[in-house]
């Protein structure tokens, strides 16, 4: 059976079958040299010259997210910001770039602080409207889409193949961030993107104990080969022992997101109407906006990121966080355990994320104690 006819949770779970043909070995070592040695004639035809570019430690974890997306080439890079701002510093000065209003707001920072003062003209638009993406396209002159989706913390939901078919006709390419979704939900090279970007500390480890990021190109091109130059050249590498734990949480990926997405979907069911909460954001209920085109663009499930707006304003969003027990008051997302955060605190100024907005991340836990958990703390929230 070749890699590709494989089910994904065949491919996560085998690490793609990976044996080490010394030992026998079914689980990798780990390679720590930082340097590599020469050949008599001063040739490299290992094919390794210094650990920050050629680490034998990558070559596993890259093959398998390459494999679950169904990409040319998978990099590894120290976190996903070094991820997500290699795609745009292998762009141009002056390159025009469209990204969401709504996204990962460490990224929207950069964008609109570093990224724009380097030279590249960023305007942030309603990445969830095809009509807003036509309207916002320059040919000739966008290099570059850059979507997320679902968008944290709202979990907005874009369309993409439809931004990919627009946008490809204007000229430019289009980056995923599908951290969220992960390559078990959605695909987007399949889809139409060009590059997909995740995350990779979250769901695809899904421990919260590695600091990671990944990027898979849809195919080879000199834009990729500038990409590959930034990792480089710039130091955004992974460590050795990052990236076999890395490699570790990958083989329960399959298992783990759907657990979280089965369970997420639960909690947004039991409080969609709840008298203590205004409103519940999550792509698998029918009222929020993108699920219909979640239903086309996501398989299996819709993630395990929901966000819940308690009734009562800021006050009272802040007092459930305060009261609960299993959730656990922390920024990230996608681990086991069950992460609550008041997000319009930690965004600050010019946030979309209102006032009254909780953002769950859904863990392993059992579904029941979560939803009792956040039940009790609502009613201690509301005396």
């Amino acid at each position: 059976m070749t890699d590709k006819a494989q089910h994904p949770d065949t491919i996560a779970a085998q690490a793609l079958g990976w044996i080490d043909e010394r030992t026998r070995a079914v689980i990798p070592p780990l390679h720590v040299s930082t340097t590599y040695l020469r050949d008599e004639d001063n040739q490299y035809r290992s094919g390794r010259v210094y650990a920050r570019a050629d680490n034998p430690a990558f070559d596993q974890a890259e093959a398998v997210i390459n494999a679950l997306e169904g990409g040319h080439q998978a990099l590894l890079f120290a976190s996903g910001m070094a991820a997500a701002t290699a795609v745009f510093q292998a762009l141009k000065p002056g390159d025009h770039v469209l990204a969401p209003k709504v996204m990962y707001w460490s990224l929207r920072n950069w964008l609109m602080g570093f990224a724009t003062e380097w030279g590249l003209d960023v305007e942030l638009i309603d990445m969830t409207s095809p009509d807003a993406v036509a309207a916002a396209l320059r040919p000739g002159r966008t290099a570059l889409v850059w979507i997320e989706t679902p968008a944290n913390p709202l979990w907005t939901v874009t369309d993409i193949a439809e931004t990919a078919r627009l946008a490809h006709a204007a000229g430019a390419r289009v980056a995923v961030d599908s951290t969220v979704a992960t390559p078990l939900l959605t695909r987007p090279l399949a889809l139409g993107a060009d590059v997909v970007m995740h995350a990779a500390t979250k769901y695809l480890n899904g421990h919260s104990d590695v600091i990671a990021g990944a990027l898979v190109v849809r195919e080879d091109s000199p834009y990729w080969q500038r990409v590959r130059k930034v990792r480089a050249q710039l130091g955004g590498t992974l460590g050795s022992f990052e990236a076999w734990l890395l490699l570790r949480g990958l083989r329960t990926l399959h298992l783990r997101v759907r657990a979280a997405s089965a369970s997420a979907l639960a909690i947004a069911r039991h409080f969609d109407g709840h008298p203590l909460v205004a409103e519940v954001l999550y792509p698998g209920l029918p009222q929020c906006q993108g699920h219909t085109v979640s239903l086309r663009q996501m398989n299996g499930g819709f993630g395990g990121m929901l966000s819940i707006r308690a009734r009562g304003g800021e006050a009272a969003a802040i007092a459930v966080a305060a009261k609960t027990a299993i959730w656990k008051r922390a920024t990230s997302l996608g681990g086991t355990e069950s992460l609550i955060e008041h997000r319009a605190s930690v965004e600050g100024a010019g946030t979309p994320a209102p006032p009254d907005l909780l953002r769950l991340s859904t863990g392993l836990e059992d579904t029941a104690d979560l939803i009792a958990d956040l039940e009790q703390a609502l009613a201690l929230a509301h005396p």
